[in-house]
């Protein structure tokens, strides 16, 4: 996809949304696996399947809609995605973070991303909530690779800041405000879609991973290129401690999701509110 290629396509997809009454959203959200809730929240809502969207990567996993919508949420214009497409899905880099650079065309001024994610800390439970501060991209590409367009994004993005400090300060008061605990956590992603290794699992927990998941990273990525703000939250949805592995339960998985997300829901309510402040 060349430079030229990328800027029609957003282009082609802005134009699509604008005549479905899309116009300068606030906020953008990237709602992952059984963490979709808040957006039965949005009222005065449009709902845009991803297949309508011109350009739009189509998610094939379960619980995840493949809904874009737009509307009202705390008094605040929102776009909110439910669900995501993976790069484990056969997508590339480029076409997965694609959502990300329409909604910085749109005038989206911050974006929220949350997934559900394998907990590597000891001390971590199943059904906790994490903010993340730092990753690590093990996931072998990166949607940056390829030719650069500067009116998108400088060449060599600085990631000294991959997430918001504001927000995440933002997050932390909001949980502290809400008596809800709030893990500060590195996460680790990984392609998938296969889950990992004891082996696996020790060596991410050494390099200095909290959690670990298979999305996020590329969206932070995009957007960090893009020049918007970046807060990541992240529900534990299962221990990930290799001297106490068992088999990986997907619909235990989506229980703690739910377990985790009216806390998730009331963390991000507080900071959307006191963001524009």
């Amino acid at each position: 996809m060349g430079t030229l290629g990328i800027r029609e396509q957003i282009a082609a997809a802005v134009g699509f949304l604008a005549q479905q009454g899309v116009e300068q959203p606030a906020a953008g959200l990237i709602l992952g696996s059984g963490l979709d809730q808040l957006a039965e929240q949005v009222t005065a809502k449009v709902t845009i399947p991803y297949g309508e969207i011109p350009h739009f990567p189509v998610s094939t996993v379960a619980h995840h809609p493949g809904e874009l919508i737009y509307g009202i949420f705390n008094e605040r214009p929102v776009l909110v995605m439910r669900g995501r497409a993976h790069y484990y899905e056969g997508y590339s880099m480029r076409q997965i973070t694609f959502p990300v650079r329409v909604m910085k065309a749109l005038g989206v001024e911050l974006l929220v991303l949350t997934s559900a994610v394998g907990g590597l800390h000891p001390l971590y439970r199943e059904g906790d909530l994490a903010v993340v501060v730092d990753h690590i991209n093990l996931m072998g590409d990166n949607p940056l690779i390829g030719p650069n367009d500067d009116a998108i994004g400088p060449r060599f993005p600085d990631m000294s800041e991959p997430y918001s400090h504001r927000l995440i300060e933002l997050a932390v008061g909001a949980a502290l405000n809400e008596g809800i605990a709030l893990h500060r956590s590195v996460l680790v992603a990984v392609a998938g879609p296969n889950l990992e290794t004891r082996a696996e699992y020790r060596f991410l927990r050494m390099i200095g991973a909290d959690l670990v998941g298979m999305s996020m990273v590329p969206e932070n990525l995009a957007a960090v290129h893009a020049g918007l703000p970046v807060l990541g939250l992240c529900a534990v949805t299962d221990t990930c401690l290799p001297d106490a592995l068992g088999v990986a339960d997907i619909a235990r998985i989506i229980q703690n999701a739910a377990v985790a997300q009216p806390g998730l829901n009331r963390i991000i309510e507080r900071v959307l509110c006191n963001a524009g402040e």
